[in-house]
């Protein structure tokens, strides 16, 4: 009868843990079924869909889950790109993390050249709301290109919804991502490979542009957009109101040896200036 017993306990307890691990199965299936599996997985989000940290916890020592950071989880045997990380962020912290610059106009097919080496990922926020670290110091499939600015204003003008491999971004519209090319700190070492990209830019639409230039705090940024533009002969840069542009009126030395472009009062690179 003893005997018994124990078979009958044993059996009971096996019931109980299989139990326990089709209804965790069960949960985890469940919070798959609203991201794409290479998603990562943010604790307060699985809290706001009945998974609390206790829960959070008892999956990742079942092998369900596997910890990132603090708080930050991916599902066992996936690999999250970058692209899938930046989707995540916005989409489950309710952020606005935009995709920009050179990786925007590679999405949307602009880029002239493939880069050599890791990709990069060209990564904004305006200054109140800045990436993780673990984000931008993270080991991920593209090397991550961030800065915290607003000089396009802070009201995601020429920023637009895109799905990458079933992840929703926020990327900025070619209008917009050649002006952050230009903003980017190093610009002023490689206009000439922001020309031909701008080349190829030739249905940019006037009126987005417009408001961009009109909202664009950055001289330089202006001046430079607008003479690459010009030289570039596009049909839309003659649709532009440029009386309602504010180019300001102090000389700007882009590059210290050079021409001088009277026009927009400013000193370019000599490679610039003379090529055809």
């Amino acid at each position: 009868m003893v005997g018994y017993a124990k078979k009958m306990y044993f059996c009971m307890k096996n019931s109980i843990k299989f139990i326990k691990k089709e209804n965790m199965a069960s949960k985890i299936q469940q919070i798959m079924e609203l991201v794409p599996r290479d998603s990562v997985l943010f604790g307060q989000w699985l809290s706001s869909h009945g998974l609390d940290a206790r829960r959070q916890y008892a999956y990742m020592k079942s092998g369900w889950l596997v910890r990132i950071t603090k708080g930050v989880y991916k599902m066992q045997g996936a690999t999250p790109t970058m692209m899938a990380i930046v989707s995540s962020y916005n989409t489950q912290l309710d952020k606005h993390c935009i995709v920009g610059a050179f990786t925007a106009l590679q999405l949307r097919g602009y880029a002239h050249y493939l880069p050599m080496g890791k990709p990069k990922a060209y990564l904004f926020t305006d200054k109140t709301h800045k990436l993780p670290l673990w984000i931008v110091n993270g080991d991920w499939d593209m090397s991550v290109k961030y800065m915290t600015t607003s000089f396009l204003g802070n009201d995601l003008l020429g920023v637009e919804p895109m799905t990458i491999e079933q992840h929703e971004l926020l990327v900025s519209s070619p209008e917009r991502s050649i002006l952050e090319c230009l903003n980017l700190p190093d610009a002023s070492s490689s206009l000439l490979d922001i020309y031909y990209v701008m080349e190829g830019l030739t249905t940019l639409r006037p009126k987005l542009v417009q408001e961009l230039l009109e909202s664009c705090t950055s001289l330089k940024v202006k001046r430079l957009f607008l003479y690459m533009a010009e030289k570039a002969n596009h049909s839309w840069f003659k649709a532009l109101d440029l009386d309602r542009v504010n180019f300001g009126t102090s000389r700007l030395m882009i590059s210290p040896t050079g021409k001088y472009i009277s026009k927009y009062i400013m000193t370019i690179p000599k490679e610039l200036a003379e090529y055809e």
